[in-house]
């Protein structure tokens, strides 16, 4: 059977919880606290970089959330969360990608900056930003790149829905705010939804993990 590391305030985590959810693969899951069980000696030695996820699989090792995504959905082909045409796999890939590496890190700021500066505005803009781009992918269509749940979905799913908890509204992206809510109706959506104690525990570890990285970058910088 699958081994599932994982702690659900962890976007990157909650991607590939979804997906074993979705896909209905049974598999056994182990809680990190991530208050030093990621420190662990016996968790390093199969996630060197102290990170979750880990998916081992009868002493396969796997890290990188979509890595392991790509990995499920083909041992797992049904039901199928990956569409056929080269069109549709690059709208699934671009969503992946630009809610990992645009959308992301304005997140951290929407949480981290005072919604009056200078920095909340431009995250707020950039946010914007991508969710016009993303309304453009999703056009008339249900999910991204297909009439049924994709890869592309499960990865935006679980970014956009935090928005509105930010103070950020999709009414101005009708198409998108469906297809939010959709989402959130799916059974699998209800049972692993963060309640609002959940929410307020993951803006404070944020918040933690970014001043941690400033104390480092500013020890390193101070040490040159």
């Amino acid at each position: 059977m699958l081994t599932f590391y994982y702690n659900p305030l962890s976007p990157n985590a909650r991607r590939v919880w979804l997906t074993l959810l979705e896909k209905g693969i049974d598999f056994q899951p182990v809680l990190l606290n991530l208050d030093g069980d990621q420190l662990q000696a016996k968790f390093t030695a199969i996630s060197p970089f102290h990170h979750i996820p880990v998916l081992v699989d009868d002493g396969l090792r796997l890290i990188e959330s979509l890595a392991i995504m790509d990995y499920l959905e083909t041992k797992y082909p049904t039901p199928t969360l990956l569409p056929q045409s080269a069109q549709a796999i690059a709208t699934v890939r671009m969503v992946q990608m630009v809610t990992a590496n645009e959308l992301f890190g304005q997140l951290i700021s929407l949480i981290c900056e005072a919604e009056d500066s200078a920095q909340f505005l431009q995250a707020k803009q950039q946010t914007d930003k991508v969710l016009e781009f993303l309304t453009e992918l999703l056009g008339e269509s249900p999910y991204f790149g297909s009439q049924q749940l994709t890869l592309g979905d499960i990865v935006a799913g679980t970014a956009i829905p935090l928005l509105p908890k930010l103070g950020i509204t999709l009414n101005d992206y009708p198409n998108l705010n469906n297809w939010c809510q959709r989402l959130l109706q799916r059974e699998v959506w209800q049972k692993t939804q963060l309640s609002t104690a959940d929410f307020e525990a993951f803006k404070r570890r944020v918040r933690v993990l970014v001043k941690l990285r400033k104390r480092n970058l500013s020890r390193n910088n101070n040490q040159k």
